[in-house]
């Protein structure tokens, strides 16, 4: 019996979507899923609901539920990931209250930033674990990484050998948001996107063959006389010349443009929702109390399939149907060949039997390549101070963030990573 292991399973609404999905695939029914979290009772919850999905469905998989990871992962033929390594409380919430101190303010802290740094640092050593386990018991199984941040623990994945590809779904969304944002009609278009996660371009749009970018740039101009939620993707495609895949809330903190205070009224000005992250956390937590009975217990619990990429990408492995995806694969062989080789690049990619095979793009506009860059740069240092264990890594790390070193002085800033070591306490490795 072949098997998908979902690592943080815990996480029951991301869950029901890609297993559900799962679950819809013909080709699938044979499948074991294999659920594993550290927190036992999410785990059973997740079971409960899945058990309930696979009834209404009439689907023939097996569920199983375990709280040995290797045992989890043994034999698997696909793994997805989807932890959080600290959680909300307390590692998310150190992320953003330490660096207010220094009057540095986040929107998301998931990704870049001072927070993307540190959710990284205490990321990266389970990601290792995960690989150490998956080379024992599960060495050709397919890794679908989910979790943030995105680009470098896919990277440390590769590193380790393991056969992987980082999903997000705000390619396959970006279009279609955007056109029906500016209410443009969204029938027979086409479109290309690449750079890097949560910072890939909308390189071409067009509908019917005829390029939509003149017109979109119309609207967005005057879009920007209210408020709304995309006010800074819209500035950025202004002086840049092109639409950004990730929201706004995220694209506010991965550039020294907008988050500043020595011009609080930007704040105001775009719309930036400082403390984004924080609020969502909680919402979410209340909503998960209320919604339990809802989602766990009802024995009429059905799914329909999303757009999430994994189980698409299963389906095509097994059947050779083939599909295209955007996919975060290293750039090897210059898929961009404007970005550095040993950075993680978010491309298209076509998947079937032989696996994922990105498609070279060529060269992004420089300007985009450029901003791109700013990001990499960060990320490059991340990985090197998780690997060598190095504080001045951390500190080279956060000096090169371009919102962090753009409101913080080199001293502060080291000071902040100190201070930042020493809350997360052992939710980090020793640093030399």
């Amino acid at each position: 019996m072949s098997k998908i292991t979902f690592l943080g399973a815990g996480s029951t609404i991301f869950a029901k979507n890609v297993l559900g999905d799962c679950m819809t695939v013909p080709a699938l029914q044979s499948f074991e899923f294999a659920l594993y979290d550290i927190d036992p009772s999410r785990l059973e919850e997740s079971r409960l609901m899945l058990e309930n999905i696979k009834k209404n469905l009439k689907s023939t998989v097996t569920i199983h539920a375990y709280t040995d990871r290797k045992e989890a992962l043994r034999n698997a033929k696909y793994v997805i990931n989807a932890v959080q390594v600290g959680g909300y409380d307390p590692c998310t919430i150190i992320d953003f209250d330490v660096p207010k101190k220094y009057g540095l303010r986040q929107t998301i802290a998931d990704t870049l930033g001072i927070g993307g740094v540190f959710r990284n640092l205490r990321t990266i050593p389970v990601m290792r674990e995960f690989a150490k386990d998956i080379k024992e018991v599960c060495p050709d199984a397919w890794f679908l990484n989910y979790t943030n941040p995105m680009a470098v623990l896919t990277r440390v994945m590769l590193d380790e050998g393991i056969k992987t590809v980082g999903l997000c779904h705000s390619v396959q969304v970006c279009a279609d948001h955007l056109l029906d944002h500016l209410d443009i009609p969204k029938d027979n278009i086409q479109w290309k996107i690449a750079g890097i996660n949560h910072m890939a371009w909308l390189l071409e749009i067009t509908r019917n063959g005829e390029d939509l970018y003149p017109e979109i740039k119309k609207r967005a101009k005057a879009k920007q006389k209210e408020k709304h939620h995309d006010m800074v993707r819209f500035e950025l495609m202004d002086k840049f010349g092109y639409y950004v895949t990730e929201s706004s809330e995220h694209n506010a903190e991965y550039h020294p443009y907008f988050i500043k205070s020595n011009y609080p009224e930007l704040i105001d000005q775009l719309n930036i929702p400082l403390d984004e992250y924080k609020r969502r956390c909680v919402n979410q937590i209340n909503a998960w109390e209320k919604m339990r009975d809802d989602v766990v217990n009802n024995e009429a619990l059905t799914h329909a399939r999303t757009h999430e990429y994994g189980s698409y990408i299963i389906e095509a492995m097994e059947t050779d149907k083939m599909m295209k995806i955007g996919g975060n694969v290293l750039n090897t062989y210059g898929l961009i060949d404007n970005l550095p080789r040993n950075a993680v690049v978010e491309v298209p990619c076509l998947v079937d039997k032989n696996g994922v095979q990105p498609i070279a793009v060529g060269t992004l506009p420089e300007q985009l390549a450029a901003l791109n860059r700013t990001n990499i740069n960060t990320q490059l240092l991340t990985i090197e101070a998780s690997y060598s264990q190095q504080k001045a890594k951390i500190y080279q790390a956060a000096l090169l963030d371009p919102h962090t070193a753009s409101e913080l002085s080199m001293n502060d800033i080291v000071k902040l990573c100190d201070d930042l070591i020493e809350a997360h306490g052992d939710w980090l490795p020793e640093f030399k």
